[in-house]
């Protein structure tokens, strides 16, 4: 008995193994997909009118648009009187560092968004060290070692540590210059454009969306529109796309989207606008030349586009509210000016002026308009959602 249980258990359990594999076989052939969502009303993304249908999904794959009454899936979704639609696209994403803290993206998930772009004007990398020192000194709740050095190591790095939705990136024009320039106000040498522009080359090649520049904000306001067309020509070189946080969204909007439209005929990069508006109540009649500048250079040839977020606001920092000047040689720098009381004199007096040559939220909106949302000091928290205006009282300033 002990021999025969020896020569045959071998094949005892090749055939037990067999017939549990028929019998799982036999059982996934009873299912003619994995999923179906059935009766919702698909809005497909081409733009036609919705429809009422089944979907069939086998794997990660839609099989099937069609009614499948008879059909049977491992998984049936009742989506009668629900919308159904392909995954949302987050075209402007701000989930740089709250996917290193947390990869599920659940605000942006229940939402329907499947794909977060980054990249409008800053960018993850490239990074050298002092800029990995400065981000570092900058972190506020969220806290993380900074293991990357490039854009892709950095998009590499979050897919590694497991995120729900899929990432892509431009590389910012920003970036690439406080690496090579840092915070001063001052025009690039040609050996320091050269730089850059390799480095937009290396990120394209390595998979970026093209550059994004938001060209409000220091040190961006720093760079003049020849060094932009120099960074757009790299990437136009794979095929890139430039989009921008235009350089005036109010007292100089037309002359910001002359900008945008002059980089994309001299490089041929398709150029895009980013949540293009008429910023203060006195620019508002701008909105239709604008429209019909994007018309006419669109007419021409030139692939113009722009996009635009659906509420009456704007979120920004207070930087928007300071001249360049001030901010010149980065946070650190502009704090000491600031514990200047002459500098802090002079900054008041050009914020209240109607007439400046950067881009004075504080004069577009007024301090009554101004919403603080978030502070890093734990001693300012308490201000949260107060406007700029109740804050001045408060603090009799």
């Amino acid at each position: 008995m002990k021999n025969f249980h020896k020569k045959f258990l071998p094949s005892t359990i090749i055939f037990i193994l067999f017939f549990l594999s028929a019998c799982d076989s036999s059982k996934e052939d009873e299912y003619d997909y994995d999923l179906i969502i059935r009766g919702g009303l698909i809005y497909d993304g081409s733009g036609n009118e919705p429809y009422i249908n089944d979907i069939g999904i086998i794997g990660d794959t839609i099989s099937l648009i069609n009614r499948l009454d008879s059909a049977i899936a491992k998984k049936d979704i009742d989506a009668n009187g629900l919308a159904v639609a392909p995954g949302f696209i987050n075209m402007l994403s701000w989930a740089t560092t709250s996917l290193i803290e947390d990869g599920r993206a659940m605000s942006d998930i229940k939402q329907g968004v499947t794909l977060e772009i980054m990249g409008e004007g800053s960018s993850m990398g490239p990074m050298n060290d002092s800029m990995k020192a400065d981000a570092l000194n900058k972190q506020g709740n969220i806290k993380y070692d900074i293991e990357w050095t490039t854009l892709n190591e950095y998009l590499e790095y979050i897919v590694k540590k497991g995120i729900s939705p899929n990432v892509a990136s431009y590389i910012g024009a920003t970036t690439v210059r406080i690496h090579e320039i840092g915070y001063e106000d001052r025009k690039a040498t040609d050996e320091e454009i050269q730089r850059m522009q390799n480095l937009v080359r290396q990120a394209m090649q390595d998979g970026a969306l093209g550059v994004g520049s938001s060209l409000i904000y220091t040190p961006a306001n720093f760079a003049d529109t020849n060094e932009l067309i120099a960074l757009v020509s790299a990437a136009a070189e794979y095929d890139g796309k430039y989009i921008s946080h235009i350089r005036s969204e109010g007292d100089r909007l037309e002359e910001a989207v002359q900008e945008l439209i002059k980089i994309s005929s001299i490089t041929g990069a398709p150029a895009e606008i980013y949540h293009i508006k008429a910023a203060g109540k006195k620019n508002w009649h701008k909105l239709e030349n604008i429209l019909n500048m994007i018309e006419f250079a669109r007419a021409s040839g030139l692939r113009i586009s722009a996009n635009m977020y659906p509420y009456m606001a704007g979120a920004t920092g207070l930087d928007a509210t300071m001249p360049p000047w001030v901010q010149e040689g980065g946070h650190n720098a502009w704090v000491k000016n600031l514990k200047d009381i002459d500098i802090r004199k002079k900054v008041s007096k050009e914020m209240k002026d109607h007439e400046t040559t950067w881009e004075n939220f504080f004069s577009l909106t007024g301090p009554k308009n101004i919403l603080l949302l978030g502070f890093k000091n734990p001693k300012l928290q308490h201000l949260t959602g107060k406007t700029l205006s109740e804050v001045s009282i408060l603090r009799e300033t």
